[in-house]
């Protein structure tokens, strides 16, 4: 199936695995580019060395092209997108941030640059900053998500561009990639679904979680990160988005989360700082947001920790390999596809 995107890339299939913090590691990253989509790797949790080595491994797993997601608010995303950029990766994700810079460096070895938008606003934007495609996110998608739902969203950014888009939010199967294509996008993240795939790194528990878990069975709230984020409902879920952590704490636990990722304190700071007290007050929110994903997802503990998750869980019946997901998903798109011409 060729699209903008596939063309643009050099990928078989329109699929799609999204820079999930913890979950899109060098082994899942290849075995979706191995299959014929793109796997974009999650540098929000990795100090420049180690996105490196992330890198490397991957094209020790696969010869297929590959990206890079960097949020460039966040402490140290910059140094990993330059890092991303010394080894010209293929594709690189930027979000949260201006990246013309990560555009005009990436255009020097032919990398391209996809930006993450979750609204009308943020996509003008990041047109205008000359990147190469857009990964549209939905209101139904995990984490931050948009006020808008895929639906609506998707066909507005389309009236403003002829760029490759992504649809992100709700997607998980080929009937969502006739749906996605319909809409005028060119291919369909699917994080729910390859974050329940065999090769994910999500514990066991919590992948049979999300096979349990209904589509409505999600909490929608700005008091997790103070971003409006999507989580799953669950004990954990409940009571980290009923109200706003004080600062302090959450300066607290974001330092502690820095120490576990091995960050350096005085990089951490001067970082921070330079974001001014709004951006600093919202870094120590992600950071203290870390850990409570670390507890779900490598632990499956759901009374301490938040899982990030999509409404698409209610669509994931199954854990299964990414090549089999991939294959699934484009063997019913084509069915779908032939019944809706049929029509």
């Amino acid at each position: 199936m060729k699209t903008r995107l596939t063309t643009l890339l050099g990928i078989e299939h329109p699929i799609v695995l999204p820079g999930m913090t913890y979950i899109a590691v060098p082994e899942l990253v290849a075995a979706v580019s191995q299959a014929g989509g793109l796997g974009i790797l999650a540098s929000g949790a990795l100090n420049p060395e180690a996105c490196r080595q992330a890198i490397r491994t991957i094209r020790s797993l696969t010869d297929k092209p590959f990206g890079v997601g960097c949020s460039l608010m966040m402490p140290g995303a910059s140094e990993c997108a330059e890092v991303a950029l010394q080894e010209q990766v293929p594709v690189i994700n930027v979000s949260m941030g201006k990246g013309e810079w990560v555009v005009e460096r990436a255009r020097t070895y032919g990398g391209k640059v996809i930006t993450t938008v979750s609204s009308e606003k943020h996509a003008r934007s990041a047109i205008e900053s000359g990147v190469d495609g857009l990964i549209v996110t939905g209101h139904e998608a995990a984490a931050h998500g948009g006020a808008v739902s895929s639906m609506v969203l998707i066909p507005a950014v389309r009236d403003m561009t002829d760029l490759p888009l992504i649809a992100a939010g709700g997607f998980a199967d080929g009937r969502g990639l006739v749906a996605a294509l319909a809409l005028g996008a060119d291919a369909v993240a699917m994080g729910t679904r390859f974050a329940s795939s065999a090769e994910s790194p999500v514990h066991p528990d919590t992948k049979q979680l999300i096979l349990a878990k209904e589509a409505e069975e999600t909490i929608y709230s700005p008091n997790f990160d103070t971003f409006p984020c999507r989580v799953m409902k669950t004990p954990g879920g409940q009571r980290y988005t009923a109200r706003k952590l004080s600062p302090p704490v959450a300066i607290t636990r974001s330092v502690k989360a820095a120490r576990e990722l091995n960050r350096p304190l005085s990089g951490l700071v001067r970082d921070t700082l330079s974001l001014g007290l709004v951006g600093a007050v919202k870094v120590a929110y992600f950071g203290a947001a870390t850990l409570a994903m670390r507890k779900a997802i490598h632990e499956a503990n759901h009374v301490d920790g938040v899982q990030l998750i999509g409404q698409s869980q209610g669509l994931v019946h199954d854990v299964a390999s990414v090549a089999e997901i991939v294959d699934r998903v484009m063997a019913q798109a084509r069915t779908v596809a032939a019944n809706v011409s049929g029509l």
